[in-house]
């Protein structure tokens, strides 16, 4: 074979290759084992609540309910290691009760305040009311998913340096990426293999490959003015799927 054929042939081979690696579908994980089960029928000793005034959280009928004016973040008490998965299903209710607004679905994930000792979320709780902009200084992951006049549904990985960056492909504001009221969603959130991936009914809307992985840290359910049903919470420990496995066999 002539020089010039062989070094084509393998330029040609070695682009194949890059390009199938740059296609190749991420990760997905599955459950190993189940860590943790909450289906609210024993009040929420095991969460903490940090709200604005004029809201209420509880726990009644097998959800947690969430009604809030002003922000309010519920943090579980318990931390979480990687590698994790994490389902839950929730509702936007919208029924023309006073705190019903379809605005916000959104949720931290493995979150630290780097102010703390041992970066623990609960011990700086008292310096924080629910606002949103007081998570700033946290370093987590956190997605927004949002409705009617929060037209987005995001990605961000907060530093915990002030910085929220936003890359253009975790901003999505596609009518069919957007909250409908009275609609139960399947939420599933990961944090395994060096990535974050947050799945909508089974549907993966977002997969970051974090360079610095986040594998240690709390979960909070996040919002704002509206009112959420939450149920069925589940943290599952997690692994690579097999050919065929998915994280969405997660129950």
């Amino acid at each position: 074979m002539p020089v010039q054929r062989h070094l084509l042939l393998a330029a040609l081979l070695t682009s194949a290759v890059a390009a199938a690696g740059a296609s190749a579908p991420p990760p997905r994980f599955e459950p190993e084992g189940l860590i943790r089960a909450e289906d609210f029928n024993g009040g929420l000793d095991g969460w903490l609540v940090e709200q604005r005034p004029g809201g209420t959280v509880r726990s009644a009928s097998g959800s947690l309910v969430i009604e809030d004016a002003g922000g309010c973040t519920v943090w579980l008490r318990q931390a979480l290691e990687a590698p994790i998965i994490v389902t839950y299903e929730a509702t936007v209710v919208d029924r023309g009760g006073e705190h019903d607004r379809v605005s916000d679905l959104n949720c931290f994930w493995m979150a630290i305040d780097p102010a703390a000792a041992d970066g623990n979320i609960l011990a700086t709780s008292a310096k924080r009311t629910g606002a949103f902009a007081e998570y700033d200084a946290l370093r987590l992951y956190y997605v927004g998913f949002g409705g009617n006049g929060n037209t987005t549904t995001r990605f961000r990985r907060y530093t915990g340096t002030g910085e929220r960056p936003l890359l253009p492909q975790n901003d999505r504001t596609e009518a069919k990426f957007l909250l409908k009221g009275n609609r139960t969603y399947k939420v599933t959130l990961v944090a395994a293999g060096g990535r974050a991936q947050y799945f909508r009914d089974g549907e993966l809307l977002f997969d970051y490959a974090d360079p610095a992985p986040l594998t240690r840290g709390w979960f909070g359910f996040r919002t704002v003015h509206s009112h959420l049903e939450i149920r069925n919470f589940r943290v599952w420990r997690a692994r690579e799927a097999s050919v065929g496995g998915s994280v969405t066999e997660a129950r």
